[in-house]
């Protein structure tokens, strides 16, 4: 097999740590209120339209119009949507520095908001400026694991399949890179990426 041309990698909870959990624990101080806030009324599944493209004020009425006794929280979680992403997850920033010092050309292709993107790319300038291209599934209306969106991002890195490694943390999206041709990796932590990276010679030993 040979060696990869370039890494794609997914963003929650592969480079960043994301919970909407971090944001709400802020503002819901009895642990059983935040539990059932964030299991019964803003689940992630309600925030995966935001992913499929569907805008916050479109998404967040609708919420607001079915619990009104929660609409205060709600309206919060577009314009504070940076806090449920606070920190990169260990290692992977020199992950990302030491892939890019050895001239491997960064991508991605994550399942995000388009209009909660632009502010939390403006956040992370310093890490996504290595990046040579962001496919973002809110702007494209298409979400992993459809295949569409693998090769919709293909073509516009100028890859062919079995040049790319695609990291996820999900089964499923792995899957389905795989299927496509890509080499799928499920994300585990930094230090066993890394092993899987030295494996592939995209990162020294």
């Amino acid at each position: 097999m040979s060696r990869p041309a370039a890494v794609v990698f997914d963003v929650g909870n592969v480079l960043y740590d994301w919970n909407p959990r971090f944001l709400y624990e802020r503002l819901i101080e009895d642990d059983q209120a935040l539990d059932a806030f964030l299991r019964d009324v803003a689940t992630r599944e309600w925030h995966f339209q935001h992913d499929e493209g569907r805008p916050f004020a479109e998404t967040s009425a609708e919420l607001s119009a079915e619990y009104p006794e929660h609409a205060d929280l709600i309206a919060l979680w577009g314009p504070r949507f940076n806090e449920t992403i606070p920190d990169m997850l260990p290692g992977m920033a020199d992950v990302i520095a030491e892939l890019d010092a050895a001239g491997v050309p960064l991508f991605a292709i994550t399942n995000f908001s388009g209009e909660f993107w632009v502010p939390f790319r403006e956040r992370e300038a310093a890490i996504f400026d290595r990046f040579r291209d962001v496919v973002v599934s809110g702007d494209e209306r298409l979400v992993k694991p459809d295949p569409a969106i693998y090769r919709l991002a293909l073509d516009r890195f100028g890859l062919e399949a079995g040049e790319a490694v695609f990291i996820d943390d999900r089964a499923d999206n792995v899957a389905a890179a795989n299927q496509i041709g890509m080499r799928g990796l499920q994300f585990i932590d930094a230090p066993t990426l890394r092993g899987q990276l030295n494996a592939l010679e995209l990162l020294p030993a």
